[in-house]
């Protein structure tokens, strides 16, 4: 690498593995580095902010992004995923429909709720116009090797967050976890009108097994937490949503 982690912002996780939290949404995108190549974890909510994910990743990895893992369909995750436009792009079952649903309304809804959370009009306009269809959904586990064998396993745990909600688990000594919004440690867990409340808490059991009791979680939004603090969300979130356990 030619820079390091901190030099650009970016909080180092593991070897080879590290994520940014960007700014207004406090939205984590991760990376995890292969042999001049890497995946991306999430995209960030322009294309503005895709170039520059883009080009922060080339500096840290001295390759280029050949994957990229989409968390879940919302626009602060996935608005700029058009400036990897020679990645494959992965995503849960189902996704789809969301960014290319026959009528538009997909498109639609994402563009409405970018702007009524603040991003600009036109920025929106130019984002929706070049979004990205998730080329490979995942319906249960998936391994990818990424150059110089560094296995990333994607696994579809919810619905919970919303309809479609993938994990991105990178295996260790210590396990590091990609949740996306299925775990919120700025903030309450936001539940929208595609939140799946019912199943919500069981899609944190599976995140669980996943990482186990040693590993990072990393949350679409906050600081990195433990198990211990996915355990009391889940449990949050099942009493607020009358969840039996």
């Amino acid at each position: 690498m030619t820079v390091t982690w901190e030099e650009l912002g970016w909080e180092r996780l593991a070897e080879g593995v590290g994520r940014v939290r960007l700014p207004v949404w406090d939205c984590t995108v991760g990376l995890v580095v292969g042999a001049g190549s890497a995946l991306l974890v999430d995209a960030g909510s322009s294309l503005a902010e895709g170039a520059r994910l883009r080009a922060q990743a080339q500096e840290l990895t001295g390759g280029r992004v050949t994957l990229l893992a989409l968390t879940h369909p919302h626009f602060d995750h996935v608005f700029g995923a058009a400036r990897f436009a020679d990645a494959e792009v992965f995503a849960a079952e189902g996704s789809r429909t969301v960014y290319d649903d026959g009528d538009g309304r997909g498109r639609a809804e994402l563009r409405a709720d970018a702007v009524a959370y603040g991003l600009d009009a036109r920025a929106a306009d130019e984002a929706v116009a070049a979004l990205v269809r998730p080329g490979r959904e995942v319906s249960g586990r998936l391994t990818l090797t990424l150059d110089g064998g560094r296995e990333v396993l994607l696994a579809n745990v919810g619905p919970g967050h919303t309809a479609h909600d993938l994990a991105v688990v990178v295996p260790g000594d210590r396990p590091v976890v990609f949740c996306g919004d299925l775990v919120e440690e700025s903030g309450e867990p936001q539940a929208g009108p595609d939140a799946v409340p019912s199943r919500w808490p069981a899609a944190l059991d599976r995140l669980l097994e996943l990482g186990g009791e040693d590993a990072l979680y990393v949350p679409g939004h906050g600081a990195v937490v433990d198990a211990a603090f996915v355990r009391s969300q889940r449990d949050a979130l099942a009493a607020r949503f009358g969840v039996s356990r």
